[in-house]
């Protein structure tokens, strides 16, 4: 799967950041979104491949999605019967967030990027669009950290495990009103907060490179953006875990569903019988291989955005496989017509 579909899904992420970044700084995060699905399940659809979204996004915020259940692949082109054999195709499920941070596009801010997981049939854990307590630490510290300790906790296992002050930690939080308390604590153990308003995606992956000075990610965000991270974080040896919240007093801004009891039968009906669990990268992405692309729309930490020059486009991506062990970010020029010139930088 690496080798067959490795340069395919990154041109999947790489067309959604660029058709994304022609609507950075306007304001309109559901057209920036929008065109971001269209562009990704464009691509998806000329890949040999049976795709099944099961990972998709827009529930919650009635925006455009690649809606869960959705099949992708090239059997989905006009008069595919002709020439499409379904029975010789791999079958993957594919979790999907196009256009990851739309406000931050929308207000041209840094952090956005277009992102996707794939595994074979069977090999991503279907969250529901509820949100999830997220941690996530560097390599050092996979084992060794645990989401049902305190922050306090964490961040002396974390400094132990990097052999750094804690006063040299840096952990990103989402900037809600439900972590205030966990804000608090951070800051009390001698921890630095680095505040974000969208992409915890993009801070998951940062714990698990040197170089980026963001140490940890901890607090609650959406459960789908959780799946893909850890499957980011199993390629890359990090830890992450994950446990969904469905009670809506926790989040204090909005949850899918009227009530606690009435999102637990929601999770019942899906197969989850037990809402408290508290699953790793392995259980939430623990297909035989995982893939990871990112595409970055607006400059961020680990990606440059997409720069726009006469005739084309420049962007960087990132490509990670459980397979083969590699990283890799990938430098493009794309020639939209005859350029002028090609950008370098």
């Amino acid at each position: 799967m690496d080798n067959t579909l490795g340069l395919e899904i990154i041109e999947v992420v790489e067309q959604a950041a660029i058709a994304s970044a022609k609507w950075m700084g306007k304001g309109e995060k559901n057209t920036a979104d929008h065109v971001a699905v269209e562009a990704m399940r464009e691509r998806m659809n000329k890949i040999y491949m049976r795709g099944r979204i099961v990972i998709g996004e827009g529930e919650r915020d009635e925006a455009p999605m690649l809606y869960i259940g959705e099949e992708v692949g090239i059997c989905n082109q006009e008069n595919a019967k002709d020439y499409c054999n379904p029975d010789e195709l791999i079958e993957i499920d594919i979790a999907v967030d196009p256009c990851e941070g739309t406000n931050l596009v929308a207000y041209g801010q840094p952090g956005s990027m277009a992102v996707l997981a794939i595994s074979e049939k069977g090999g991503l854990f279907a969250a529901p669009d509820f949100y999830m307590k997220k941690l996530a630490a560097p390599p050092a510290a996979k084992g060794h950290v645990d989401i049902n300790k305190s922050a306090t906790e964490n961040l002396h296992i974390i400094s132990d495990c990097l052999n750094r002050a804690i006063e040299e930690l840096v952990v990103v939080v989402m900037d809600r009103p439900r972590h205030k308390e966990l804000i608090q604590e951070i800051r009390g153990a001698g921890a630095r907060v680095r505040l974000i308003s969208d992409g915890d995606v993009s801070a998951a992956l940062c714990c698990a490179f040197s170089g980026t000075n963001i140490h940890a990610l901890m607090g609650i965000g959406a459960a789908p953006e959780g799946v893909i991270s850890a499957a980011a974080m199993r390629c890359l040896g990090g830890h992450f875990q994950g446990q969904l919240i469905y009670d809506p007093e926790v989040v204090k801004t909005g949850l899918i569903g009227e009530s606690k009891e009435g999102n637990l039968a929601r999770l019942n009906e899906m197969g989850i019988t037990d809402g408290d669990r508290v699953y790793n990268a392995e259980e939430l992405a623990n297909g035989q291989t995982v893939l990871f692309a990112a595409c970055g729309i607006t400059p961020g930490t680990l990606m440059e955005g997409v720069r726009f020059f006469h005739g084309g486009a420049r962007t960087q991506s990132l490509v990670i496989s459980s397979q083969s062990k590699t990283a890799r970010f990938v430098d493009t020029v794309h020639m939209f017509e005859k350029p002028k010139y090609i950008q370098l930088r």
